[in-house]
């Protein structure tokens, strides 16, 4: 009856957590649609790098704050530190209807950023409340609460909408308030029905519990976790402009599809922490890093249209130009047939569409010497990157980021049993930065280039890297177990000891 009262207990605290960080990702993304829609509306005239700036500027709060609050949770329990975080973010969101300026907007936005500090208090507070054989799915149904991204995307387009039918100026200033009220309704409910616990062995110094952070495991799972989680947070606000701009999309439908990105992605993370408990964290960061690798090199083909050369016409003898129409120019008593440009009416195709047509470069009566060029080739190549499979990628490539998430955090309680909150809140902290660095990067990559792919091919290099880093640390702790090994069976002494 205990074991079953305390699994229950443990249910609750896990239902209430995953609905606290729900919320809390739902207002640390809010900045993807508010900022967005204001641009859009004229109502802040915001640059490219600006917006960057502003979707980026609360992640980094909820990011570089992540290994302070995960050492408060190891030291003073969840309960508190959540129930405090909840009820002190909601200030800011409170006080965002004021600002009037790119300023107070990006300082508001620091502020109410702090919310995404939740996920380091809620896997500290999560994992201690399971025993190891259910970590990797309790952390996972928790981390669904990633899906408070989608929840912005899908409702926050059509409440700005709304309000701002009969106030286009003011309008938006509703929204901020809703998210702050739910945050006091959710921090207070939190503070009542929720029971403190911290880990037993809580006496460590602040040093010491910073020893860990000295592996290199941590920062090479830091490493995924910038690419899992915090390109996921960057695409869940990026996603939307993208969409507006290279595909002419609503807001509203923008918004949903981004919600089609960022909602699988959240709750498929359960089901990747299943997957890391049965088949273990390595495998499937393989399969995701693998997978990361593939989507992100078909997502980073723009939509393009090329000019090219084509082919061309020379002439076979020389002679004079007698006669030049549509179809032919004509030399002497010699036609060359003179191919016409047509209107290319196909459009959203899969692959690329090519069309050829030549341009005549001679005039009447002009002397043509053998081989002198006629009229010259231009192919025009066309790519129109059809939305429909752009979305689809966008999705896929989104699920395996939500497993891979998971299969990060299965990590870190197996190698580092009695520290989840110190290494959890460092992961993460890290992770985090990819979600602030991410948009400010795409922005000044848009600016330079004039390409919207050009983040997905970041994107490329990035999960190239961290699947050639894990498998050569991973080959390389292989070929030293089979070197101890060697040596064991070819050492009399050795096998003695072991026997």
């Amino acid at each position: 009856m205990k074991t079953t009262n305390s699994l229950s207990q443990s249910h609750k605290i896990l239902f209430l957590n995953t609905l606290a960080f729900t919320v809390c990702f739902a207002c640390w993304t809010l900045n993807g649609v508010l900022v967005t829609f204001l641009v859009d509306n004229g109502i802040f005239h915001w640059s490219v790098v600006q917006v960057g700036w502003l979707l980026g500027i609360p992640i980094l709060t909820g990011s570089i704050m992540r290994l302070p609050i995960g050492i408060l949770t190891d030291k003073f329990g969840g309960k508190y530190v959540f129930s405090l975080l909840l009820l002190l973010s909601s200030i800011p969101l409170f006080l965002l209807p004021y600002a009037d300026s790119f300023f107070m907007f990006a300082l508001l936005s620091f502020f109410f950023g702090m919310v995404g500090t939740s996920f380091a208090v809620g896997i500290g507070y999560t994992s201690i409340w399971y025993p190891k054989e259910w970590q990797g799915r309790a952390l996972g149904i928790f981390g669904m609460g990633n899906a408070g991204a989608a929840i912005t995307t899908f409702l926050a387009p059509s409440i700005l909408n709304h309000f701002s039918i009969d106030n286009p100026q003011n309008g938006w200033k509703i929204l901020p308030v809703i998210y702050a009220v739910s945050l006091v309704i959710i921090g207070i409910a939190f503070l009542i029905f929720t029971q403190n616990k911290k880990p037993e062995n809580n006496t460590k110094t602040v040093s010491q519990m910073l020893v860990p952070l000295k592996s290199a495991r941590v920062w090479r799972f830091g490493a995924y976790y910038f690419l899992v989680f915090g390109c996921f947070v960057a695409y869940s606000q990026w996603l939307l402009p993208n969409f507006m701009n290279v595909y002419q999309t609503s807001l509203v439908m923008g918004g949903l599809f981004a919600t089609m990105f960022s909602l699988p992605s959240g709750v498929i993370r359960a089901f990747g922490g299943y997957l890391s408990d049965k088949f273990g964290a390595r495998k499937v960061m393989y399969w995701v890093l693998g997978s990361s690798v593939i989507l992100s090199a078909l997502l980073a083909i723009p939509k393009m249209e090329i000019t090219t050369s084509g082919p061309g016409i020379l002439a076979s003898k020389k002679g004079v130009v007698n006669e030049i129409n549509d179809k032919i120019v004509k030399i002497g008593d010699k036609e060359y047939p003179i191919a016409q440009k047509t209107a290319n009416t196909v459009a959203n195709t899969i692959f690329p569409t090519t069309s050829s047509w030549q341009d005549v470069v001679v005039a009447h009566n002009q002397n043509v010497a053998k081989k002198e060029l006629i009229a010259k080739g231009v192919t025009v190549i066309k790519f129109d990157a059809n939305m429909w499979v752009f979305l689809v990628l966008v999705i896929l490539i989104g699920i395996s980021w939500g497993i891979g998430k998971a299969a990060v955090y299965k990590h870190i309680p197996e190698y580092f049993p009695n520290e989840v909150g110190v290494v959890g809140g460092m992961v993460g902290m890290i992770g985090g930065l990819g979600g602030f660095l991410g948009p400010i990067i795409f922005g000044y990559l848009l600016t330079a280039t004039g390409i919207w792919s050009s983040s997905w091919i970041f994107i490329l290099l990035f999960s190239t890297g961290c699947l050639v880093w894990m498998h050569y640390v991973i080959t390389k702790k292989i070929s030293q177990k089979q070197q101890i090994k060697t040596k064991v069976v070819n050492d009399p002494k050795l096998v003695a000891a072991v026997n």
